[in-house]
């Protein structure tokens, strides 16, 4: 693993905890000797973990559709930014430059951000980890909801186990060291048909 890319919020959140795991993340990428791909911006979690990593001696990488260069005031120094022209751009780039996911507390765009990328793994078209890190049980809901779409048929347990959780940043980041790509079919290869 070469690189993690990090999805959370343009928000800082209600509680001091969620800071505290962003900065964390962002010391142990570096401390790992691992670079940090995020999405570019200044603001909230993004901001927090992009800073934290920078200072600690990791290369950072910041991915931003110009239409939020400003909003989320693309950060600049020091860090590689990459505008491109869309949501889906900076997506797919962020996983092309990535070796796996680490997943803060965020909102809509985090929580689509990662069903993404745990879709694609499910079909083969990466075979990349993803861990949600459940600072002060913030995910907790959300691993309620993954099982109680096995429950109702929706989701194969094979297929949750893909949706990784872990208690804190440096357990995160060992769960994505350790991670075997499952056996699955490759359903959808990028540009294919």
């Amino acid at each position: 693993m070469k690189r993690v890319c990090v999805f959370c919020g343009a928000s800082t959140g209600n509680r001091p905890a969620y800071r505290a795991a962003a900065e964390a993340l962002g010391r142990g990428i570096a401390a790992r000797g691992l670079g940090l791909v995020y999405g570019g911006g200044a603001v909230g979690l993004m901001g927090v973990v992009a800073d934290a990593a920078l200072e600690a001696g990791a290369e950072v990488i910041g991915i931003i559709p110009h239409g939020l260069l400003a909003r989320e005031a693309g950060k600049r120094n020091g860090i590689e930014l990459r505008v491109v022209a869309t949501m889906h751009e900076r997506k797919a780039m962020m996983a092309e430059l990535s070796d796996g996911f680490a997943v803060l507390p965020g909102g809509f765009g985090t929580l689509e951000e990662v069903v993404e990328v745990l879709t694609w793994l499910q079909l083969g078209i990466h075979r990349k980890p993803a861990c949600f890190i459940d600072v002060e049980g913030y995910w907790s809901r959300q691993m309620a909801m993954f099982d109680h779409m096995v429950a109702e048929g929706f989701l194969q347990p094979a297929t949750r186990a893909l949706a990784r959780v872990a208690a804190d940043p440096a357990a995160a980041l060992d769960s994505l060291a350790g991670f075997e790509p499952p056996p699955v079919p490759r359903w959808l290869l990028p540009g294919e048909k």
